[in-house]
């Protein structure tokens, strides 16, 4: 059976780059299948990659800096950070691109995709978002929750043994 791994990535002390755990921390609330995950990955460093472990997909909860106005929620695929240079999936963009590639040298690795969201201040030291990133929080909570169910529906369809012809 395929496995997803639904990761919340930031600092909870900085303001809105805490966002993707705060996120991550109201989907723990509810019910998934057994082969959803739901993890608060911090701020992590490459050396997680082991988590990736036994997992076919990969969705990551964090900041991204595109540019927009505070609140813009982003789906991104792994290919939109890789090939976008300018594309900037918070500061841990590096390590997670790294842990990917290193989980790979191990064996298969999960397929990744992120749900981000623009922030207005992750700088500053403050627990809690800033006023325009709570303003979007259940939405992004929101689209969020939409993307793990796409992609449980996906993978039960993968998860289907072939049809056989008997004609």
């Amino acid at each position: 059976m395929q496995k997803l791994l639904v990761l919340g990535i930031g600092n909870t002390l900085l303001t809105d780059d805490g966002v993707g755990v705060f996120a991550v921390e109201e989907l723990m609330k509810e019910t998934w299948p057994h082969n959803v995950t739901l993890m608060d990955g911090g701020t992590f460093t490459q050396d997680i990659f082991y988590l990736f472990e036994g997992y076919d997909r990969l969705l990551v909860l964090d900041i991204v800096h595109a540019k927009g106005a505070p609140g813009t929620i982003y789906r991104l695929s792994e290919d939109d950070l890789v090939q976008n240079e300018k594309q900037r999936l918070s500061i841990h963009d590096v390590d997670l691109i790294d842990s990917l590639k290193m989980a790979e040298l191990r064996g298969p690795r999960p397929r990744m995709q992120v749900i981000g969201m623009e922030p207005h201040d992750f700088l500053n030291w403050n627990i809690g978002l800033s006023e325009p990133v709570q303003a979007a929080f259940p939405r992004f909570v929101e689209v969020a929750r939409e993307e793990i169910r796409t992609i449980i529906a996906e993978m039960s369809v993968a998860n289907q043994p072939p049809a056989h012809d008997n004609a």
